[in-house]
């Protein structure tokens, strides 16, 4: 298959020679779906088996490539699976006859916002995208100006209505799109200081002249032609614009309050200017715009402050590479690099794209991307990562992954996603929210009213309803969640942590239960060979060659360690047939004319294999704390395999930290309960479950969840994925495979199991904030509005005092950089 092959309906995540795995987005996480595309790929007679994860969408088969070439299984898939996608599905049934895209692919589209002036603006485009029924989910995340969308609109579609609804829409796919996106915010900061600087010094001569020329027609005049730019062009002319945008919407927000405000303000002055009894209210008008865009510019520069961490991973990425054509060296754009591209990177400088090493040696600091505290030494065969950087050697790779595919820009998309997703408290807050601004709409003239019926002046009830609309402020309650999150997933990421789903904040902070998978996550994960038995009659070598040809094809680590151990041994490997794995039980295939199995002992108990000759020795090793692999050649048991993996550094230490804050912890395991009970006692676990298969796994979690306990699950590989799919909230460490990050929540990429404390402290101190967040928010509308009714409060104060609560809101989040 080319590198740059794409397909319609699936994606490959891994394939080798009689076996692919694909994730198919038309599964939906649905069973029945997955049940019947099964059926339906195995009347294939080349087709062998077909392995699903139904809950990551995820497809693994097995086919004989003599019967059925790889390239003839791809356009086969592609036939099926686009037949299948037309089937309607119960998750979309909410859409009506007229759906746009009934045999579309759903997808993810995350991009870049331009133009949002406050939370409120999130809000609105928010509900105006989620209008369309083409759209399941929608979320709009004012701080770090970007949206994600998902459903069956493509992204020009949701550009468009992001258009027509008065904002710029930007791809951020790929990390140079994503500096393009930061640039246009250092540019918007920018603008909006010098319109700050030009209001300000059109608003100076409009007050001075309120307070000392109150009975001068002349001055009157003057006040009026500085506050009309002021009010009605540079400085609120983009308010009433997106007010007129949003009323056409039939909505109501924000900018539509200090619209109604300021023009009200100035438009009752106008026949002040004919008669000095009258009072004018220009200046009131100008503050209430000053005092906007001073708030607001305040939000922008505490947002550059949020997004400094992602930003940081950004610029990560060099500008230009050296280009290699033969001897010919060229300086190109990172975005010109294509897929199979030579590159030439000299000391000192970044690694453009994700590549392998062709020529060359020399160490590289990978410690961003893969949280490696050492540099790594890079020679022939070896990969690189984009942003990485190049120690003393010059080296040439050839690029394998490019723009928004690689490991750099993942990360980068994982804090979009995450920052842009919403938490369930602030969905909530939400609807109150567009309640909110009609409500003080109906306040406002409720005031107006009551000062006239009272018996006072139409002009001072007139500045009390003003007052009232602009002392609240919805915006204050739309940035209580964003503001956190972002800053929270930004501390994160400069932890090493990768956040994918930012519920998971929420639902981490009351985890009262953590399940930690054995090999690979409690332990180093780097396994080796330490006894060998053999019972057979065949020799030592040859019975090793079998296991490690048969372990060749494995993704789990103990495999590899086999592996490892026979080449150590400068033994060659045979070619393997029919080879089939099955999740935290074993492998088997056909080596040399045997049918070869390798796996834990009740696997192969299932398989009705006679154990006993190694008993003994199987459970003396295992109270040592080592993992047991047993061999069988033609369904007779041949070797045992004993093999041993260091618990993980900080391991014991957070078990007791978890044990204080109340939290139980269980081992979920497939291994013996001999061996995983050492590995618990050595880390301080409570409850040990052993010889766990995938269904039993998730079982067990959901026997838990019914209980009411929320759970969190540990792991690190593909036998993890449907436990991690299961739980509350799933933790993957270390260099999980791709299948597990997948589904899992938080990513722990440098290892660093002691990061699960880190995760729960961080996720309880960003639940805080919001809730302090929305407190205030809510504490400060419930005070300000009865006061402002009651005429304590004059317009100009009300502005200053609705701009500074939404920049408390951000400050107040801001304290999470310190924590």
């Amino acid at each position: 298959m080319s590198k740059t092959q794409e397909f319609s309906h699936f994606i490959i995540k891994h394939q080798l020679q009689r076996r692919i795995r694909i994730i198919v987005p038309s599964l939906f996480r649905d069973k029945e779906r997955a049940t019947i595309l099964q059926i339906v790929l195995l009347k294939r007679a080349a087709i062998e088996e077909v392995s699903c994860v139904w809950q990551i969408n995820s497809l693994t088969i097995y086919f004989d490539p003599e019967q059925l070439p790889k390239e003839n299984l791809f356009k086969l898939l592609e036939t099926v699976l686009a037949n299948f996608s037309k089937k309607p599905h119960a998750s979309i049934s909410k859409f009506s006859a007229h759906h746009k895209h009934p045999d579309g692919p759903k997808q993810d589209v995350v991009f870049g916002i331009g133009g949002m002036s406050c939370a409120s603006c999130a809000l609105f485009l928010e509900m105006v995208l989620s209008r369309n029924l083409n759209n399941q989910h929608v979320s709009i995340n004012y701080i770090s100006e970007t949206g994600n969308v998902s459903g069956y609109l493509t992204k020009e579609e949701i550009f468009k209505i992001v258009h027509d609804s008065g904002y710029q829409a930007y791809s951020i796919d790929t990390l140079a799109e994503r500096k393009l996106l930061l640039k246009f915010s250092h540019n918007h900061l920018l603008s909006t200081k010098k319109r700050l600087l030009i209001i300000t010094l059109l608003d100076v001569p409009v007050l001075l002249a309120s307070l000392f020329f109150k009975t001068s027609k002349r001055m009157r005049l003057i006040q009026a032609l500085f506050s009309f730019p002021v009010v009605f062009l540079g400085g609120g002319g983009e308010i009433f614009k997106k007010s007129w945008i949003q009323a056409k919407q039939g909505t109501l927000n924000m900018d539509t309050l200090v619209a109604i405000g300021a023009g009200s303000a100035y438009m009752v002055s106008i026949p002040a200017l004919f008669n000095v009894r009258k009072h004018a209210y220009f200046e009131a008008a100008t503050a209430i715009i000053g005092f906007v865009q001073v708030g607001r510019y305040l939000e922008e520069l505490a947002k550059s402050k949020m997004v400094h961490d992602v930003e940081e991973l950004v610029n990560m990425q060099p500008q230009n590479a050296t280009l290699l054509e033969g001897r010919i060296e060229s300086i190109i754009s990172i975005d010109k690099i294509a897929i199979d591209n030579v590159l030439l990177i000299r000391p000192g400088e970044r690694i453009p794209v994700d590549g392998i090493v062709l020529s060359g040696l020399s160490s590289v600091d990978e410690s961003m991307v893969t949280g490696a505290n050492a540099p790594c030494i890079k020679e022939k065969g070896h990969k690189l990562f984009d942003g990485s950087i190049n120690g003393s050697g010059v080296l040439r790779m050839q690029a394998t992954a490019i723009g928004k595919d690689t490991v750099l820009a993942g990360l980068v998309h994982m804090i979009d996603q995450t920052q842009s997703s919403k938490l369930q408290i602030q969905k909530t807050v939400d609807i109150i929210s567009s309640h909110l601004t009609p409500a003080i709409m109906f306040l406002s003239v409720l005031t107006f009213g009551g000062w006239v019926i009272r018996g006072e002046a139409v002009a001072h009830a007139f500045a009390n309803a003003i007052s009232v609309l602009l002392i609240s402020c919805p915006c204050a309650l739309g940035l209580a969640t964003p503001a956190a999150t972002s800053v929270s997933s930004g501390q994160a990421a400069k932890r090493k942590i990768y956040i994918r789903n930012g519920n998971a904040l929420e639902q981490m902070a009351v985890i009262d239960t953590i399940i930690f998978d054995k090999t690979g996550t409690l332990t180093e994960g780097h396994a080796k060979v330490v006894g060998y038995l053999n019972i057979s009659d065949l020799q030592d070598d040859y019975l090793l060659q079998l296991a490690a040809s048969v372990e060749f094809n494995s993704e789990h680590l103990l495999g590899k360690a086999v592996v490892e151990y026979v080449r150590s041994l400068d033994l060659p490997l045979f070619q393997a047939t029919k080879f089939h794995s099955i999740p935290d039980q074993g492998v088997r295939a056909e080596v040399n004319g045997h049918g070869i199995m390798l796996g834990n002992e009740s696997w192969l108990q299932q398989q009705k294999i006679d154990m006993s000759v190694v008993q003994d020795t199987a459970a003396n090793w295992a109270k040592q704390g080592n993992n047991l692999i047993y061999l069988v050649v033609d369904n007779k048991l041949a070797a045992l395999l004993s093999l041993t993996d260091q618990i993980r550094k900080g391991a014991r230490q957070l078990m007791i930290d978890l044990h204080k804050q109340g939290i139980e912890t269980l081992m979920l395991t497939g291994d013996t309960k001999a061996s995983a009970q050492v590995v618990a006692d050595l880390a301080g676990i409570e409850s040990v479950t052993a010889n766990a298969s995938p269904a039993r796994k998730i079982q067990f979690i959901r026997d838990l969840q019914t209980r009411g306990r929320v759970v969190a699950m540990v792991g690190d590989g593909i036998n993890d994925a449907p436990a991690l799919a299961a739980a509350n909230v799933s933790l993957v460490v270390g260099n999980a495979t791709g299948i597990a990050i997948e589904t899992a929540d938080y990513i722990l990429v440098d290892s660093d199991i002691s990061k699960v404390a880190e995760v729960l402290d961080l996720s309880k101190q960003t639940l805080t904030v919001v809730q302090q967040n929305l407190f205030w928010a809510f504490a400060y509308n419930a005070i300000a509005i009865p006061v402002a009714m009651t005429g304590k409060l004059s317009p100009m104060i009300s502005s200053a005092a609705m701009a500074l609560s939404s920049v408390s809101v951000i400050a107040n989040s801001l304290r999470l950089n310190k924590k």
